[in-house]
């Protein structure tokens, strides 16, 4: 807030200093100011020029106050919201769209960049160009040495507990009526998610990479508290201009209050650019998981997916994700194997970014629990649309919406259940 008092101090002292100055003498003093480390004289001057009536015009002075930002500043979050300014007013200004992908690659958003770079080839960057920008992102990133992410939501929820709405549970000795405490809850929590890493070279290709993870669904009651902690470490490589990672480490989680499971995990990703507009990933996972409260469930978790991310104009994205999990556990009723297929869309409309999301899984256990008369079956079917609103962004943060929902249709009542769920934050507002 003083930042902001102190630039609309210096607006003020300028606008009174430059009243008869045309838009050219003002870009000129701008620059003389930027060219003699006055920076806060030459932000007024450019933030002033953003304002003209003439989208060229403000449009070259935002330009000018992000490379200013982002090359003499070090300020690449503020570099990044004038850089999606100017794309929100014009998506085909393609120097732009490199610039916020090398300051997302700075600060370590690498999916992101590479998005924007598949965004700019969509719109018609030779591919020449769109491979060295690529090698000059992943450089950029490599030298990344420490950064994160947060993100804190309202998040009401029609089931928070993704329990049946049943009252009663049919098993092979009759039926039992179902605690409260086991049926459908619903609720308003907040949702807290944020990742950390530090970055060490290891060699010119080579660097050890360590990250913490962490997310938490919390709400008044605490029966239903979730929460979610895994730091990892490994080898990220980058060869070319595939990038490999490597991690593995402990989880642990938490439920209403009580260590719930813990576990050694390790997981690997492959990105590979398929020409200037696509991606392919491929993602793979091995978890060792100890059940604290029933080590019926306890066992091993095996994943694998494959997925394709294409660019298919400058404001309009998606792809698709193929996905399969083997679940072991020391009951054979509790063991399962499942295999799902999801795709997203994306879009920008002005200053407001859209996307929408569906899913699908089928889920069969190995054989059925004992209580049970029949083996689980599970298929589930998921949707999603989220937005994000630049237009009422605060500094370099921007209201998100997000709203779910999910149907999971099951031979047995104990995991038949429905759930509509929102989220309203902050994201990052580029």
């Amino acid at each position: 807030m003083a930042q902001q008092t102190r630039t609309d101090d210096s607006e003020h002292q300028l606008k009174a200093a430059t009243r008869n100055l045309t838009a050219a003498q003002l870009f000129a003093f701008a620059a003389a100011a930027r060219e003699h480390g006055d920076f806060k004289t030459a932000e007024a001057a450019y933030r002033a020029l953003s304002e003209h009536g003439n989208i060229q015009l403000r449009a070259e002075a935002r330009f000018r106050l992000g490379m200013m930002l982002a090359d003499d500043e070090h300020h690449y979050r503020e570099a990044a919201v004038e850089f999606r300014t100017i794309l929100d007013e014009n998506p085909h200004a393609t120097r732009v769209r490199l610039e916020l992908a090398r300051m997302n690659a700075l600060l370590g958003e690498s999916a992101v960049a590479q998005r924007e770079l598949r965004s700019a080839a969509a719109d018609g960057l030779p591919s020449e160009v769109a491979q060295t920008i690529r090698f000059y992102a992943n450089a950029l990133e490599a030298r990344r040495k420490i950064g994160g992410g947060f993100e804190i939501a309202l998040a009401p929820d029609s089931n928070v507990n993704r329990a049946t709405r049943a009252s009663s549970l049919g098993t092979v000795i009759g039926n039992f009526t179902l605690n409260p405490d086991a049926q459908a809850s619903s609720g308003v929590g907040l949702t807290l998610r944020g990742q950390s890493f530090v970055r060490s070279r290891l060699g010119q290709r080579v660097n050890l990479l360590s990250q913490l993870s962490g997310q938490a669904n919390l709400y008044r009651d605490n029966d239903f508290n979730d929460i979610i902690l895994s730091p990892r470490i490994g080898p990220e490589i980058h060869a070319g201009k595939d990038k490999i990672q490597v991690l593995a480490g402990p989880a642990w989680r938490w439920y209403g209050g009580a260590l719930y499971t813990r576990s050694i995990a390790a997981s690997g990703n492959w990105l590979h650019p398929m020409g200037a507009r696509s991606q392919l990933r491929v993602d793979g996972g091995y978890d060792h998981i100890d059940n604290q409260r029933n080590n019926l469930e306890a066992g091993e978790s095996y994943s694998l997916s494959l997925g394709l991310d294409h660019a298919m104009a400058a404001r309009l994205g998606g792809g698709v994700q193929f996905s399969g999990v083997r679940q072991t556990a020391n009951d054979p009723g509790y063991a399962t194997a499942s295999g799902g297929v999801s795709g997203f869309l994306y879009r920008d409309t002005g200053k407001t970014t859209f996307v929408l999301g569906l899913g699908y899984s089928h889920l069969e256990a190995d054989k059925r629990l004992a209580l049970f008369p029949v083996r689980r079956i599970d298929d589930r079917f998921s949707a999603n649309l989220s937005g994000t609103f630049r237009l009422l962004r605060l500094g370099s943060w921007a209201p998100v919406a997000r709203v779910r929902y999910e149907r999971n249709r099951s031979t047995l009542t104990l995991y038949d259940y429905s759930r509509i769920a929102a989220e309203f934050g902050f994201s990052a507002a580029f």
